[in-house]
């Protein structure tokens, strides 16, 4: 791998190239098990190899790719590369800016696993699904069961002309179970430990063992069953507190999408939208109340968007992006903190693969945790709504209107979680949803929850991102029945 890296450099440093980086991720490799009543329903474990290499004029950049490891393809991609920044340059008259970024030299970076997924025997991760997915049939009334497994294992190799170099391997997997639940033309689905296919971490398979889907799958296949006798979720403005599970979405769709600095610019605008965040209100944005902080955090344990540095060379770090309701922060790449004016990057520029160019991604998008228990959360409360675990939702193009549906509603009557509601829907603006927001659950209410499905860019690009995110309690929300 690194005399193909010094290969595609050396092709590279043609006349007019200020910097190029080589990436290779080889292999990119995910699993994928799967039962559903009874019976296999996936079984996956596909391998790519690839090679990008990104190299910046005075004006622009030009990306090139090749699943082809060879110096002669290699060597191709390189001047192809090169090519594609020079006509790209003919057509901006202004000079491109980047920031200056301390660079790892010899950097390495691993998952810490005890039990790794991909040196190890499937037979344990085969019985456990089995034995899942047996036990969410609680009666005859659960038509479809499934339980899942997944891995993801990530190998890559990235050095740039500039001296900056490192090697990685990140190992994702995560699990889950769902049971559906049908009578008549009612059909009801509940999840754990969310939905979606279930938890991720970085971690190895002990983290899936700590889940415990076996032990929980009957009282999923239970709950879905109830919730077919459930009333309707009443049509109200109320008060709602949501679980931290929904909660994370939330964060997700309307806060972590709408600060990707490349769509506050309008640079990414093809591919779900750009946001209702204006460049100039950075720094002084009200954003949500004052119990109201986020932060994005490549370094934290387990996150699926953890890591030792970006996909240019940018150490991962820990940034404030919402304080006590203003916005104060954002995620950015090298170029567009520099168009911003701001001094170093976000180190969130990221690509699904070595075929992809880096955009700004999420890392893990937090909202940090309050002071208030969950039982705290719920009191006060004379006649409210809980929901929790995502079932559904749909936000505009800017990240600013929304509405979302959870599995599961409850009742809260005089300080006290009562009757199950089924297909609750929740609606709102963004900065007036989070503005209502005036308790947030205590780190006992938290945890962090892996989504291993976050698309943007086109061509498309799949990311893993984390969201560490505790209950929270917000004021006259509209919600009803779906």
């Amino acid at each position: 791998m690194e005399e193909l890296i010094r290969t595609a450099l050396d092709a590279a440093g043609e006349r007019g190239v200020v910097q190029s980086e080589v990436r290779v991720v080889a292999p990119d490799r995910y699993l994928q098990l799967a039962v559903r009543n009874g019976s296999a329903s996936a079984l996956t474990d596909s391998r790519t190899s690839a090679l990008g290499v990104r190299v910046r004029t005075r004006r622009a950049w030009g990306f090139a790719t090749t699943s082809d490891l060879r110096p002669g393809p290699v060597r191709e991609v390189a001047h192809l590369a090169v090519r594609l920044a020079r006509a790209a340059g003919r057509s901006r008259r202004e000079p491109l800016r980047v920031t200056d970024e301390g660079y790892p030299r010899g950097g390495r970076y691993e998952t810490s696993l005890r039990h790794d997924p991909f040196n190890s025997s499937l037979d344990p991760v085969i019985d456990l699904l089995r034995t899942a997915e047996k036990r969410l049939h609680v009666s005859r009334t659960v038509k479809s069961g499934i339980a899942s497994f997944s891995a993801w294992e990530e190998n890559k190799w990235f050095a740039s002309s500039a001296g900056a170099s490192y090697t990685s391997r990140i190992v994702h997997v995560g699990a889950g179970v769902s049971a559906t639940a049908v009578r008549g033309s009612h059909v009801q689905r509940r999840s754990y430990p969310a939905s979606h296919g279930g938890d991720f971490s970085q971690a190895g398979f002990e983290f899936v063992e700590g889940l415990d889907i076996a032990g929980r799958a009957a009282d999923v296949g239970g709950e879905a069953v109830a919730l077919l006798d459930a009333p309707a979720c009443p049509t109200a403005t109320t008060t709602l507190v949501l679980g931290s599970e929904q909660l994370a979405l939330q964060v997700h769709e309307s806060v972590g999408h709408a600060v990707e600095l490349d769509r506050i610019l309008g640079s990414e605008a093809a591919f779900a939208g750009t946001s209702w965040i204006a460049p100039e209100k950075v720094g002084s944005l009200r954003y949500g109340s004052e119990f109201m902080n986020v932060v994005a955090d490549a370094t934290e344990r387990g996150g699926l968007g953890t890591f030792g540095w970006d996909d240019e060379g940018v150490p991962s770090r820990r940034t404030a992006i919402v304080d006590q309701g203003l916005l104060v922060g954002t995620l950015s790449s090298r170029e567009s903190a520099a168009e911003l004016g701001l001094s170093r990057s976000g180190g969130t520029a990221r690509a699904s693969g070595g075929d992809r160019a880096p955009l700004v991604r999420m890392t893990n998008i937090d909202l940090e945790p309050g002071d208030s228990s969950f039982e705290e959360l719920l009191e006060g409360v004379i006649d409210g709504v809980y929901m929790e675990t995502n079932r559904s939702w749909s936000i505009d193009d800017r990240r600013l209107n929304f509405q979302f549906g959870t599995e599961v509603g409850r009742r809260i009557v005089n300080g006290e979680l009562g009757e199950l509601l089924r297909n609750p829907l929740y609606s709102g603006m963004a900065p007036e949803f989070w503005a209502s927001m005036d308790a947030v659950g205590d780190k006992t209410t938290r945890h962090l929850w892996g989504l291993p499905n976050c698309g943007k860019g086109q061509p498309i690009q799949v990311a893993r991102v984390s969201h560490g995110a505790p209950s929270a309690r917000f004021r006259r929300v509209a919600v009803r029945g779906g």
